[in-house]
């Protein structure tokens, strides 16, 4: 199936996730939304990004609708992904609750964890990995070769994209494929990009102390727009934060960010930011490349083009 996609006037709106990739190929639920297409056998010539399952259908329109509507692409996938299949055997090991939510590919691994499906559904993915001691609440969805660390606590609405590490308290967020949070620390009202790393006791706060509205960058408009009660850590591709670094509320960081130093960072970080300065162009490929050969990949030329010309901006 072919998918002609023109998003160039929603770049803006949902940055920093469509800098680096068609709007189209965000992850909203288990699926990008081009997987959703695909698996509704649609061919269309254009599309207006919605998340079309089941007759339903609802528009990523600004970045923050990723973590708003993933509660909804969460169940709607799952309806999709499962229908007619039957689910591996679940161990006895673990402690279930509504079993009849969860289905688990082939290939997993999950021992003496706590899953509670009542609430919404659970989806493991193919060759995912779930460590002893871990909780989980659905909805929630752990995709390809995704990993979930001893002990951690993930509450719904939350998806681990493919070969992404999740450890510490997760609540309500989305982690596209090959990030880490692998450590303690907290993650609410969240989006990580892909290749992303946050250090150990990593924290983000999600609410505000007065309950007040959150305001995050708007990069079309240049400004700081309200998006709700609560809203965390919208953090783009290649970014990494230091051991104990604490976001604020609302915090938005650019693509290829390397952020450390004391004290609270900026609620708005733009791309190639290193420290307080301008990342080296040279240096900031390396370091990607470093990254992903940590995972048993390589950086393309594709990948370079697309960062020299964010660079060159």
């Amino acid at each position: 199936m072919e998918i002609i996609f023109d998003d160039s006037s929603l770049k803006d709106q949902l940055y920093p996730f469509a800098q680096t990739r068609n709007a189209i190929d965000i992850r909203v639920g288990i699926l990008t939304i081009r997987e959703k297409w695909e698996l509704l056998n649609t061919r269309s010539s254009t599309l207006t990004l919605p998340g079309v399952i089941n007759n339903e259908s609802k528009e990523i329109l600004s970045v923050f609708d990723i973590v708003r509507y993933n509660d909804w692409a969460l169940r709607q996938d799952f309806a999709l992904i499962t229908k007619g299949r039957r689910s591996q055997t679940i161990s006895s090991t673990n402690s279930i609750i509504s079993p009849e939510n969860i289905f688990i590919e082939e290939g997993v691994k999950m021992e003496y964890c706590i899953i509670n499906a009542s609430a919404g559904p659970v989806y493991i993915g193919k060759n995912a990995e779930i460590m002893e001691g871990a909780m989980i609440r659905g909805p929630f969805a752990l995709c390809e070769g995704g990993i979930v660390k001893m002990g951690a606590k993930i509450y719904g609405a939350t998806t681990i994209g493919p070969y992404s590490v999740a450890g510490g308290e997760i609540k309500n967020s989305v982690i596209f494929g090959h990030s880490n949070k692998a450590h303690d620390g907290y993650l609410g009202d969240s989006v990580l990009g892909e290749w992303c790393n946050l250090g150990a006791g990593t924290t983000n706060s999600n609410v505000k102390n007065t309950a007040s509205e959150v305001r995050i960058w708007n990069n079309a408009t240049k400004s700081y727009d309200g998006v709700g009660m609560k809203a965390g850590l919208l953090m783009g591709d290649y970014s990494r934060a230091a051991i104990n670094t604490s976001f604020n509320t609302g915090t938005v960081v650019g693509i290829c960010c390397n952020i450390f130093g004391t004290g609270f960072p900026p609620k708005y970080i733009p791309d190639f930011t290193w420290g307080n300065e301008k990342y080296e162009f040279e240096k900031a490929i390396k370091d990607i490349a470093n990254w992903k050969k940590l995972k048993g990949a390589d950086i393309t030329e594709y990948d370079k083009q697309i960062l020299t010309t964010l660079y060159k901006q």
